[in-house]
């Protein structure tokens, strides 16, 4: 059954002004920040987890993967609670989860209690990921590339701040109490922030904008229907090898530098002196931030397809660079920035691209579904440390890391983008 566009069904409510939708965006931002670190700052605990312990840093990175798996694969349950009872209980929950996850994390002594920890971050940092991206595509469906942009920067950058903060209480502290206080700290304010998130009704957003670089379905596709088209796993697959690149360097910076002896080398760039890995941790946040905005804005213009072909084609020509030359700590700083920023903005391509092809009713549902594809990617994290692990070094790890992303560079222009039109085009008779 086709669904008529949210913006012409039922009783329409007036519009708003461009001021109260970025307001929500800006709520949504926020959020996105306090859940920043669950993710990107966990390479700053894994040395002293291992130090402390002794466990092997593969067996301490499943609990990476399990918060990125769980932070995933319930996207689309956490996304269907948003469609049908708004956004502001789903993240009010997740908040709460966030707090006790890093608190869980904070008392474990055991691998198996950190796995728990992590997972129930994960559940939290999901609810408040997809919905915040889920409600930016819906207010603001004539920018959509740059909304879900903005609020997917402030996950990748909203840890930058606390790079150095983290580092600092780790080493002054102790890193079970810096898991408590940020994990509270974090948790509370994203529990303030959720009551004042709203979903748009219908009438309140401009109807979807007409551009012949961007093709938009004007029908609402059921999230069984999406799993059911084909294009639909092309994009996962794409989503799949590109993130798992990604992730496999937030993982394993600070142990990646430590291995090429770069680490605690400083740095002096742009006026500024910080040990290698702290200057590349901060500008990689910082780029891996600013990609969201800058590539959704540029998609906009000259269409996602076409975008992808260039960003996955820097990405995978930053990695074998940064293979290549990394060795260096000044050239380990830059290039690591470099792969951030061509890496980052799978998070504002894929669910702008979504919502294209399968409509803005249920575009939290949807692009949560195909936000999964992270938590599968993250599957491949462990398995860039075994193969890191029986071979001494990271040569084949940055190898395959960088084909694939060539490889999704070229299946978006020549696979992607045709497939994608001709379904669009179908979608509107």
């Amino acid at each position: 059954m086709t669904d008529m566009v949210q913006a012409t069904s039922g009783p329409s409510a007036a519009r708003v002004s461009d001021t109260y939708r970025w307001a929500q965006l800006a709520i949504g931002v926020a959020a996105m920040v306090m859940i920043a670190n669950y993710q990107y700052g966990w390479t700053f605990f894994v040395p002293d987890i291992q130090k402390t312990f002794g466990w092997d840093r593969a067996s301490i990175q499943w609990a990476f993967t399990l918060f990125v798996l769980f932070e995933t694969w319930l996207v689309p349950v956490e996304g269907w609670f948003v469609d049908k009872y708004g956004p502001r209980i789903v993240v009010l929950v997740g908040g709460v989860l966030c707090a006790i996850g890093w608190a869980v994390n904070a008392q474990a002594t055991t691998l198996n209690g950190y796995y728990l920890g992590m997972i129930i971050a994960g559940i939290g940092a999901g609810g408040v990921y997809g919905t915040c991206v889920g409600n930016a595509l819906k207010w603001f469906p004539d920018k959509r590339g740059l909304a879900a942009g903005i609020t997917a920067a402030g996950f990748g950058a909203g840890s930058a701040l606390t790079v150095a903060p983290i580092q600092a209480m780790i080493k002054d502290s102790g890193f079970q109490t810096t898991f408590l206080y940020f994990g509270l700290g974090q948790g509370i304010i994203i529990c303030i922030l959720a009551f004042f998130l709203l979903a748009p009704k219908p009438g309140q957003v401009p109807n979807v904008v007409a551009n012949a670089a961007l093709a938009q379905s004007r029908r609402n596709y059921q999230p069984t229907e999406v799993l059911r088209q084909p294009i639909f796993w092309l994009m996962y697959f794409m989503f799949v090898i590109v993130g798992a690149g990604g992730l496999m360097v937030t993982a394993n910076l600070k142990p990646i530098a430590v291995d090429w002896k770069v680490d605690a080398v400083p740095v002096t760039l742009i006026g500024m002196t910080m040990t290698a890995v702290t200057f590349a941790a901060t500008i990689d946040r910082v780029l891996n931030g600013l990609t969201r905005p800058f590539f959704g804005w540029i998609s906009d213009m000259i269409g996602r397809e076409n975008t992808m072909f260039i960003a996955f084609g820097m990405e995978g020509v930053g990695i074998w660079m940064l293979y290549l030359w990394g060795h260096d700590p000044i050239w380990f700083v830059i290039l690591s920035g470099f792969v951030f920023f061509a890496w980052g903005e799978i998070y504002s391509l894929f669910p702008s691209t979504c919502t294209d092809t399968f409509g803005a009713k249920f575009a939290t549902t949807n692009a949560g579904l195909l936000y999964t594809a992270k938590g599968t990617a993250a599957l491949l994290v462990p398995l860039a440390n075994y193969v890191q692990q029986s071979s001494g070094h990271w040569d084949n790890v940055f190898i395959l890391a960088a084909g694939a992303n060539i490889l999704a560079s070229l299946l978006a222009l020549v696979v992607l983008k045709p497939w994608r039109k001709a379904v669009v085009a179908h979608s509107t008779i």
